[in-house]
C-alpha cells in the first residue's frame, strides 16, 4: 500500500490561492496547485517556496497565511500602503512599521531618512508614508521574520486627515 501523502505537493492536497484565498486542489503525482482564476502554483518541496508559474512570484506560508516574497521595492511599498488602508478603514491608524531586515537593502533608498537627537546620541530616522520605521533585529530568535515581510503596530481612532496617499514620493 503506497502512502497517499506522497500524491501530493508539500503543502497537502488543497491550499488557499494566495492571490484570491479561495481553496484549490493539488494535482497529484505533481508538485502543482491549479487555480481556476490565477493559474499554476509550483511547491518546492526543498524550500518551501510556492511560485506562481505564469508571473515568477514567491510565496512562502507562515501560520496558514501566504506572504509573498518581494524582488523589487514598489512590491513590498504597495503591500504597506494596502495594510494601511485596511487598517484605516476598520478604524485604526498604524503608529508605527516594522520591516523584515530581508529587505533593509531593497528598501532602505526609498524611505525618508532624518536624524533623531536623544541626549547626545544621534541615531538615524526612517519614515514610510510619514510613519516611522524599524527593521526586524537580524540576530532575531523570531523565525517569522524569515517568511513575513512587515508589521503594523497600530492604535484605535483613525487620524483627522489620511496621510498615507504619498505612496510614490
Amino acid at each position: 500500500m503506497t502512502n497517499v501523502n506522497f500524491q501530493y505537493p508539500i503543502f497537502g492536497p488543497d491550499i488557499k490561492c494566495p492571490h484570491c484565498r479561495q481553496t484549490i486542489e493539488a494535482l497529484t503525482l505533481t508538485d502543482t496547485y491549479l487555480c481556476p482564476r490565477h493559474g499554476a502554483f509550483e511547491a518546492d518541496p526543498n524550500t518551501k517556496v510556492l511560485v506562481h508559474l505564469q508571473s515568477g512570484r514567491h510565496w512562502r506560508l507562515w501560520e496558514d497565511k501566504w506572504y509573498r516574497q518581494h524582488t523589487h521595492p514598489d512590491g513590498i511599498r504597495f503591500e504597506i500602503h494596502e495594510a494601511l488602508d485596511r487598517l484605516y478603514t476598520e478604524g485604526y491608524r498604524a503608529t508605527k512599521v516594522i520591516i523584515s531586515e530581508r529587505y533593509y537593502s531593497l528598501i532602505s533608498s526609498y524611505l525618508e531618512k532624518g536624524n533623531n537627537w536623544q541626549g547626545e546620541k544621534e541615531t538615524k530616522v526612517y519614515k514610510l508614508y510619514g510613519l516611522p520605521v524599524e527593521f526586524s533585529s537580524k540576530a532575531s530568535d523570531e523565525p517569522c521574520w524569515e517568511i513575513i515581510n512587515f508589521i503594523l503596530e497600530k492604535e484605535k481612532g483613525a487620524p483627522s486627515r489620511y496621510p498615507y496617499f504619498r505612496l510614490f514620493e
